[in-house]
């Protein structure tokens, strides 16, 4: 009896001695990996670093090359236009730390003309407004000889208002993407409308009990809710009221 005791006990310190020595090589793998891992991002942001040296001035003047570089950084996880909290960077983006100020001062420029063009049009559109729309109207008041500026740019620019707690964001309306200028969410019932209004410019409350199955007291609350926030106009000469989209109206 007491001898097969001994035998249980021996095993015991061997699967613990065992179970030790697993955990302490999985923590080896764990740290080797982790090693390498971080060597090989060190080598991806040295390549990066001198990718964006050679090709400076074609980030700055070319917005697809622009376009593909930032796609590049975000594969390895770099975000061009975040602060970087490194002692070399001093608070500066990636953008900046690598190509100079020029870059980096180039979406914040934007940022600002965004900005103002929304601003301009707030009382077209209550405050929501196509990026199709922006860069048109960013490309007109461009000064003579002045880069291209593409919808991606204006993306980027508006992200970089973020921190500083705006309320400008980006909102998707079907498929388009627009700039909300108001901090005011939508809910599915508004982006639904404006969805609907993309079509021939106008809905009306039938349309929309038609189309969506809705209630009419469903219908008739979303079109209100957005007339209050000044995204739709009433049409009130024909025999149902039709509510436009502002945008829509002074384009015809």
């Amino acid at each position: 009896m007491s001898s097969r005791k001994g035998v249980g006990l021996a095993a015991f310190d061997r699967s613990r001695l065992n179970s030790a020595q697993y955990a302490s090589h999985g923590s080896t793998l764990r740290s080797t990996n982790a090693q390498a891992l971080e060597t090989q991002l060190s080598v991806f942001r040295s390549l990066l670093q001198q990718f964006a040296t050679t090709h400076a001035k074609d980030i700055r003047s070319n917005p697809t090359f622009r376009a593909q570089f930032a796609r590049m950084c975000a594969a390895i996880g770099v975000d061009p236009l975040a602060s970087s909290n490194t002692s070399s960077g001093g608070g500066n983006s990636v953008w900046a730390q690598l190509l100079g100020r020029s870059v980096n001062d180039f979406y914040f420029e934007l940022a600002v003309r965004v900005v103002e063009v929304c601003g301009e049009t707030r009382g077209e559109n209550g405050g929501l407004i196509e990026v199709r729309k922006v860069r048109e109207g960013l490309m007109r008041g461009r000064m003579e000889g002045g880069g291209e500026i593409t919808e991606d740019d204006i993306l980027r620019a508006v992200g970089t208002l973020k921190p500083l707690g705006s309320a400008y964001s980006i909102v998707r309306v079907g498929s388009k993407p627009y700039i909300r200028s108001v901090p005011k969410e939508l809910n599915m019932d508004q982006s639904a409308v404006l969805e609907a209004v993309q079509v021939l410019g106008y809905v009306s409350v039938s349309m929309l009990m038609a189309n969506l199955r809705w209630a009419r007291a469903r219908a008739q609350t979303a079109l209100e809710d957005l007339v209050g926030e000044g995204m739709l106009w009433v049409d009130k000469q024909s025999e149902e009221w039709e509510y436009w989209s502002p945008g829509f109206m002074m384009e015809s």
